[in-house]
């Protein structure tokens, strides 16, 4: 990408940062542009200031025809497609704002979306396979020497004890605080989580203990300048969470793409499973709808 292209897009990162959102969506809109951006160039269109209303035209066309590179014989989802076209649509305003009166027009047209193929689509993990994956913990990073193979696998315990025991959400389990975990009440406090909503989750027996061993035996003897939970800041951790894949390599375990969003969803659905009611699940995970909620009762009837 040429050097023009890399400078935009550096303050269009600043720019939609400024906006208040989030660090994901910032760096989701920055790659759709980068994406952009990339195809313009091999199209010899080197410059802003040849941005025309046809290039805008073919770049959604080519991006609803173009094969999914995860998903062999797919295309594109129509959420991942309407993402890459809301960040075309605020590069666009971010032009219009710094004075390129010369810009295209905002789109604003978007794919339709099925909500119940959607729901349908989500494939959750097993009890079973939650257990055997918990239960691979011990087995991975055998080449590296004890110290980064301990951090490696209590940041692995904390991850299923957040994001599946607890059923947090990203960024509330990666913004968690120490003092957020109360082992006496044995819940965790989330703030501000989504909507700016707090919550007090409950930890089950097994979170208990597997957080009071990463806290206890391992997170306070690094004396680290921080109270995060996790040792490691958010950019660092999302990049190691390509370690999560790793105990999924197991005959027992369908080949299913493990993320902490599909754990999260694999909580509920046992719960649902194991005879807690919607109203509570919903509590439970933050839902500020029961409707968000429901979708669990089609995975399991499905």
């Amino acid at each position: 990408m040429n050097t023009s292209y890399k400078a935009i897009l550096d303050e269009y990162a600043s720019w939609f940062d400024t906006l208040g959102y989030s660090y994901k969506t910032v760096c989701g809109n920055k790659s759709a542009l980068q994406e952009f951006f990339e195809w313009l160039e091999n199209r010899n269109v080197l410059g802003i200031d040849q941005l025309t209303d046809k290039h805008i035209t073919n770049y959604r066309n080519y991006l609803e025809n173009r094969p999914n590179k995860r998903h062999k014989g797919r295309f594109l989802s129509a959420v991942h497609l309407n993402r890459n076209f809301i960040a075309i649509d605020k590069f666009l305003e971010f032009l219009y704002q710094y004075g390129v009166r010369s810009a295209p027009v905002p789109v604003r047209k978007f794919i339709k979306t099925d909500k119940n193929e959607r729901i349908y689509k989500i494939e959750t993990f097993t009890q079973d396979e939650i257990k055997t994956m918990y239960n691979n913990i011990p087995n991975i990073y055998p080449d590296l020497n004890f110290a980064q193979r301990q951090t490696a696998q209590y940041e692995l315990k904390l991850t299923f004890a957040l994001f599946y025991g607890c059923g947090l959400r990203r960024s509330e389990g990666f913004n968690l605080q120490i003092q957020d975990v109360d082992f006496d009440n044995k819940t965790v406090f989330v703030k501000q989580g989504k909507n700016y909503k707090d919550r007090i989750v409950p930890m089950s027996s097994g979170v208990y203990k597997d957080l009071q061993e990463y806290v206890y035996n391992y997170r306070k003897q690094l004396k680290l300048n921080h109270n995060r939970m996790f040792v490691y800041d958010i950019q660092t951790q999302i990049y190691r969470l390509k370690h999560l894949q790793k105990i999924c390599d197991n005959p027992q375990i369908k080949a299913k793409r493990l993320t902490l969003h599909l754990l999260r969803h694999s909580i509920a659905t046992h719960l649902l499973q194991n005879g807690m009611s919607l109203e509570s699940i919903a509590l439970f995970l933050g839902h500020g709808s029961l409707d968000s909620t429901q979708i669990y009762t089609h995975i399991v009837n499905s």
